[in-house]
């Protein structure tokens, strides 16, 4: 089964008063490696891999598990917020791009007719 991979722009959110501007960040699905994850991979290689599942469930409404948190932002917007010994990154991205790549996975994870 074929891998997924995606990129997409997203803002990694602080507390400055300046927008930063929008960072590519590859969305990751291998159904070879585990079909129950997925993976982040933010800017300077900082990974996080996570059950697919718990993104589908924070595109709805809050959701968490372990160091991850995923909560829908208006109507057209989620959040993901990574926590690690260093800090915590938060990241706002368009919900169609998560969306789109969720629907991906689930296609990858289907085998092809013959």
């Amino acid at each position: 089964m074929p891998a997924v991979e995606q990129y997409a722009r997203a803002h990694i959110v602080t507390d400055s008063s300046v927008d930063p501007p929008a960072v590519p960040v590859a969305l990751r699905y291998d159904p070879e490696d585990d079909p129950r994850q997925v993976h982040i991979v933010l800017p300077g290689h900082h990974e996080w891999a996570f059950a697919r599942d718990l993104l589908e469930r924070g595109l709805r409404s809050p959701a968490a598990s372990g160091d991850v948190n995923i909560w829908p932002c208006g109507r057209v917007q989620a959040v993901m917020e990574f926590h690690s010994p260093t800090g915590v990154d938060v990241v706002q991205f368009d919900s169609y791009a998560l969306i789109r790549f969720l629907r991906r996975t689930y296609t990858a994870g289907t085998p092809v007719p013959s």
